[in-house]
C-alpha cells in the first residue's frame, strides 16, 4: 500500500499508480512526509501532458537510484513561500 500521506499536496493518481507499476510501494513510504510532498508538487507542478509524463519517468528512475527528492527543484512553492518567484 502507498502511503498518501504528505506535507501539504495530496497524492496524484498517475504518481500513485506510477509507483505502484514501478515497485516502488517500499521506497516511497520510507520517505518523510516533506519528500513525498516535493515529489507530488514536481509532477503535478508540470503544465503539459508531456511534461508530466517525463517527471513521472524521472521520479521513478530518481527513486530507484536512492535520491529522495527532486534534484534542482526549489522545492514546493505552496508550502515555501519563498520559492515562489520561480513559479511566477
Amino acid at each position: 500500500m502507498i502511503n498518501a500521506h504528505t506535507a501539504y499536496h495530496p497524492l496524484p493518481e498517475t504518481l500513485r499508480s506510477t509507483l505502484l507499476r514501478a515497485k516502488l510501494e517500499t521506497t516511497w513510504n520510507a520517505l518523510t512526509d516533506i519528500q513525498r510532498n516535493e515529489w507530488a508538487c514536481y509532477v503535478t507542478n508540470a503544465k503539459k501532458a508531456e511534461t508530466n509524463t517525463k517527471r513521472l519517468a524521472r521520479t521513478v528512475e530518481d527513486l530507484r537510484s536512492g535520491i529522495k527528492s527532486p534534484c534542482c527543484w526549489p522545492g514546493c512553492p505552496h508550502r515555501r513561500p519563498q520559492a515562489a518567484k520561480w513559479f511566477a
